[in-house]
């Protein structure tokens, strides 16, 4: 293991960096502290990656336990949110590549993603029974296209467009330079209006 002060805590917010340095002391409630100001979004990240709860609560301990395994090597070029990120993409395409070998990756269903992502919010008029069922629709048609991309596209339309990460927090998320995030991104808009059709992305 490196030492502590190879670490560039100037970079750091205060807060952040002494929670790093009480995690890696072994300081019980700074590990327990880390997970809960993190989980959800770790959790949030890969039920829209993976489709699913169950594989998305697997991804969760997977990470925290790389997060706990590897914080020696986290450094101050970039925040340890964004680190946070990087993990769980990485472990979210393990996971995908080790469930597409074995030909378990389906489309997801329509109730599988009612299930991650909760009922649509009702309309007020008269016409909300169809506006409802028109949302469900939407919704699992626009579930169906994200899983058909590639893992690389589908990644940054979901840190971009669901996790509000500006282009360079994805770029240090992902390991990439900023014109790679807008490619991808640009190819990922250009695949899911090819598959949705008439509605505006």
């Amino acid at each position: 293991m490196e030492p502590l002060t190879s670490l560039d805590w100037s970079q750091l917010e205060t807060s952040e960096a002494t929670l790093i340095a009480r995690c890696r002391a072994g300081e019980q409630a700074a590990c327990e502290q880390l997970v809960a100001e993190h989980q959800a979004m770790v959790f949030q990240l890969g039920c829209h990656l993976l489709g699913s709860r169950d594989e998305a609560y697997d991804l969760s301990q997977e990470v925290f336990l790389r997060v706990f395994r590897t914080l020696d090597r986290f450094r101050a070029d970039a925040s340890l949110k964004t680190w946070i990120y990087r993990i769980a993409i990485n472990q979210a395409s393990n996971r995908r590549r080790f469930w597409s070998r074995r030909h378990r990756l389906g489309q997801v269903s329509l109730d599988a993603h009612v299930e991650v992502h909760g009922e649509p919010t009702e309309a007020t008029d008269a016409s909300s029974p169809h506006r409802i069922l028109a949302s469900k629709e939407l919704a699992a048609r626009l579930t169906v296209a994200l899983d058909a991309l590639p893992f690389d596209q589908r990644t940054v339309i979901i840190l971009r467009e669901v996790e509000g990460l500006s282009y360079d927090e994805i770029a240090q998320a992902l390991d990439i330079a900023v014109g790679t995030v807008k490619s991808r991104l640009t190819r990922a808009r250009q695949a899911l209006r090819a598959s949705l059709g008439e509605v505006r992305l």
